[in-house]
């Protein structure tokens, strides 16, 4: 690093009018001798210092300072001053010039330098060579000529400077001292010739050298840079270049007028040069004409292009803007349209005609105007600023469309002056949403709110009561249900919790809450001031109810309920008051069902059988006593096995074949459900790589398994241990999976896509169903809930237009569906027809062990062959 001071020192013209003073203080004050070892000094110095640059440089440039090192040493000699003209021009002409020169350029240049030579030749004539020829001096034509050349050559170097040039800082004081060396190389053959003292001109050789050796410091510290486009059009703008050869010839000429004036007379020598001059300068200006008309035109061209490049780019912004699934307008600051784009005729229906040049508060009624313009207000102060709004706006077939509508203040803004509205319907997306959230939070068969929406309810009643006694809940479990699914099917079943569900509603007063928590369990939220006497009175009269019998097809049937009931004074938070219930219904179901128990600390024997069960889950992990069995995922439209989902079951030793809604949620309470579930991801990777068909196998993870640990570590393994094709592997998951710590299971779920293997969102549309997961997370399937899929072909068309938007969902974010639950023929028929890509269910085939489906991979579905 160097201060500012050094800087100072080595830059600007400073320096160099110091130099230059100090040479005239010395060719006045101080004797020939002192002038000459300073001379000898300056030399020297200035000889290593190219040297020394020369080292640091390469290629022609290290030449170019090695020649100007030589020129300089060899001035020391009287005969040496001539080859100082040689080795000077090499030096400066080693210069790099900039690339891209054009010829006409290059002719120009060496006009200039002619036009230099000639206009400094005459005045050296002049004032110098004919004096020196009338004395009879030998040296009286070549040391004027070889000063008029060194001159020449130095200005024509220096025609190349400009401030950004590479080097400027080194080539305007190296050019500066030839130019003084040559002007006091002259003076001293002029002085000898008048018998004039030779100090003074000794004394400016001296500053020459000086000025070189000035040039030289700053090369060293200003190593010359690589000269680049952007500087060669910065140099463009502004060259001494335009203006030296010009002004040579100005000073010819007052030198000329200067000389007459003094006696001089004109001579034959300096008309010629004076005539050359003047067809040079006429020359040069018919190449700058030319040269001007070849930048115009170039400019014309780029004009030209880049007036082209910007209509492309016009046109391909406003087709993007017409063809959008957006609304783009731009109003003034009074709500009056100015522009609007063409999609607002596709999107609600009006033409352009009845927006532009109208106020939009005006247009768009008068339920819609004071949101927008409260919207437009609150803008408006805020150059840039940006609002939200949903609004209902007016459609041209009479309905409101519910729309989004983001407001952006660019009344500032030079290229826009205008607010810019992006309006798009959300109508039947937030429609679906509603529905969505509604089926997300209540039971698809009953209507009943779901487990999801009661445990949200009990909170909130907790929350709100101020002593804990004032809420208790009720669990029921119905009485002989799986009979009448087993007897008379689940058709049979659904319609007996339909009217279990409306009678439960009748004997349950508002405002307590009902729900299905799953399967034949319902719940009820009793909040009172006697809450728990209030609950017996209420599980006396369920129990009323449920005594008459029920009408199912057409036949009789008599079902009971066991009920537990649990008060929050008893636990300490809402899980541990649902698993109070839970054992107080369970109590209930042991004395025989058809009755109530209220829960006591005492009730533990249902716990400690799940806890046994836990135990002998444990047990079966080490025993492989779990099997695994396969059910089909078919191709509905050609009806072929693309895979299968791989489901766990339990051949417990005294119970038999345990089904997985028996002890899959112990494995889940009790941590099992990590090691279980890599056991299943094992099993089936090895399976389907026995098959050695390019099949899908699909295996359900649990949130459990997300929150263990690294999911994708244990992935990566299982697929090196078996040899598995990732892209062959799906990993199916519960929305309740995306409602678990959404951002740390981003990073969890985008870990497991890196892997290569497909994901699946399963049971759709019974947890949150928000739109934005679909966005957020990278999913490959769409797994349609039974729950909806059941109800297709029931002729209600509601049904039908739910699953259908779902499939549509699937297709526009580039999902493959799956429809799970399939029962018969008629819902593979509208499946197909809605484009559902694959399915499921009892209809196509049961679960099956591995080598019936490997049977079936062989022969084919029997349902389907027999339908087709």
């Amino acid at each position: 690093m160097h201060d500012g001071k050094g800087d100072l020192m080595t830059s600007g013209a400073a320096l160099p009018a110091v130099i230059l003073l100090s040479a005239v203080v010395l060719g006045v004050t101080a004797p020939a001798a002192v002038i000459g070892v300073l001379t000898i000094l300056v030399t020297t110095a200035l000889a290593v210092a190219c040297v020394v640059v020369a080292r640091r440089r390469t290629g022609a440039v290290r030449m170019a300072w090695v020649a100007l090192a030589v020129g300089i040493m060899a001035s020391l000699t009287g005969t040496g001053r001539l080859a100082l003209v040689g080795l000077t021009a090499l030096c400066l002409f080693a210069i790099p010039s900039p690339r891209g020169t054009s010829r006409l350029t290059r002719l120009r240049t060496a006009i200039d330098i002619l036009l230099i030579g000639f206009s400094l030749f005459v005045m050296s004539y002049n004032v110098v060579i004919q004096p020196a020829l009338a004395a009879g001096r030998d040296d009286a034509f070549v040391r004027p000529v070889a000063d008029v050349l060194l001159a020449t050559v130095a200005l024509a170097a220096l025609a190349r400077w400009t401030a950004h040039y590479p080097g400027s800082r080194a080539l305007a004081p190296v050019c500066l001292g030839l130019v003084t060396m040559a002007v006091a190389d002259s003076a001293a053959v002029r002085a000898a010739t008048g018998g004039i003292g030779a100090s003074p001109a000794d004394a400016g050789w001296c500053a020459g050298l000086g000025l070189i050796l000035l040039a030289t410091v700053r090369a060293l510290r200003s190593p010359l840079a690589t000269y680049t486009p952007h500087d060669q059009a910065r140099t463009v703008r502004w060259s001494v270049g335009v203006v030296l050869p010009y002004a040579v010839v100005v000073l010819s000429l007052v030198v000329g007028a200067l000389w007459m004036s003094q006696g001089g007379r004109p001579t034959p020598v300096g008309t010629w040069c004076r005539f050359i001059c003047i067809l040079l300068i006429v020359l040069r200006g018919v190449l700058l004409s030319h040269d001007n008309k070849q930048l115009a035109r170039r400019l014309e061209d780029r004009v030209t292009a880049r007036t082209a490049e910007l209509t492309t780019r016009e046109q391909h912004f406003r087709a993007l803007v017409e063809q959008s699934s957006e609304s783009l307008a731009i109003l003034e600051a009074d709500s009056t349209v100015r522009y609007q784009s063409s999609s607002v005729e596709r999107i609600f229906g009006f033409p352009l005609s009845t927006l532009v040049g109208h106020r939009l508060v005006d247009v768009v009624g008068r339920k819609a105007a004071p949101q927008i313009q409260a919207a437009i207000d609150e803008v408006m102060g805020r150059p840039g600023g940006t609002t939200t709004i949903e609004v209902r706006l007016p459609h041209e077939d009479g309905s409101r469309r519910l729309s989004e509508m983001i407001i952006t203040n660019k009344l500032d803004d030079p290229y826009i002056r205008g607010l810019v509205f992006n309006t798009k319907d959300v109508s039947e997306a937030r429609q679906l949403q509603d529905q969505l959230r509604h089926d997300a939070y209540h039971d698809a068969l009953t209507g009943l709110e779901n487990r999801a929406l009661f445990r949200e309810r009990l909170a909130t009643a907790v929350d709100e009561q101020d002593i804990a006694e004032h809420v208790s809940v009720l669990f029921l479990d119905l009485d002989g249900f799986k009979e009448v699914n087993d007897s008379l099917g689940h058709a049979a079943g659904d319609q007996l919790l339909v009217q279990v569900a409306a009678r439960l509603l009748h004997a349950v007063p508002a405002p307590h809450t009902v729900a299905r928590l799953g399967g034949d369990e319902f719940a009820v939220i009793v909040a009172s001031p006697d809450a728990r006497t209030d609950a017996e009175a209420l599980a006396i009269r369920i129990l009323e109810h449920l005594d008459e019998p029920f009408l199912v097809d057409g036949r009789e049937l008599h079902v009971g309920a066991g009920i537990g009931i649990a008060s929050a004074a008893d636990a300490s938070d809402i899980q541990q008051l649902q698993r109070n219930a839970d054992l107080a219904m369970y109590k209930a179901k042991d004395a025989g069902g058809g009755v109530y128990a209220a829960y006591h600390p005492n009730m533990h024997d249902a716990l400690m059988q799940r806890l046994s069960l836990a135990d002998d889950l444990r047990l079966a992990l080490e025993r492989d006593e779990l099997v695994l069995h396969y059910q089909p995922t078919v191709d509905l439209s050609d009806n072929t096995i693309v895979g299968f989902e791989a489901l766990v079951r339990w051949n417990h030793p005294t119970r038999g074949l345990v089904p997985p809604l028996e002890f899959i949620g112990v494995a889940e309470s009790t941590g099992l459900i990590v090691p279980l579930g890599r056991w299943v991801l094992a099993e089936a990777c090895h399976q389907a790589v026995a098959w050695g068909r390019p099949l899908k196998m699909a295996v359900n993870v649990s949130v459990r398994q997300f929150e263990a640990g690294d999911l994708a570590a244990t992935v990566a393994e299982v697929l090196t241990e078996t040899g598995m094709p990732a892209d062959q592997l799906c990993l199916e998951m519960t929305e309740s999976v995306l409602l678990t710590d959404t951002d740390e299971n981003l990073a969890r779920i985008v870990s497991l896509k890196a892997l290569g293997v497909m994901l699946a969102m399963d049971d759709f549309g019974t947890g949150y169903s928000s739109l934005a997961y679909l966005r957020r997370f990278p999913m490959d399937v769409l797994k349609i809930d039974r729950s909806f899929v059941d109800r297709l072909g029931s002729g209600d068309a509601e049904d039908e237009t739910l699953v259908h938007t779902i499939v549509r969902l699937g297709q526009r974010f580039g999902m493959r569906t799956v429809a799970e639950g399939i029962e018969n023929a008629s819902q593979v028929a509208i499946l197909r027809e809605m484009s559902c890509d694959h399915g499921q269910g009892y209809f196509l085939s049961r679960p099956v062990p591995a080598a019936e489906a490997g049977r079936l991979l062989e022969t084919g579905l029997p349902t389907l062959a027999a339908t087709n």
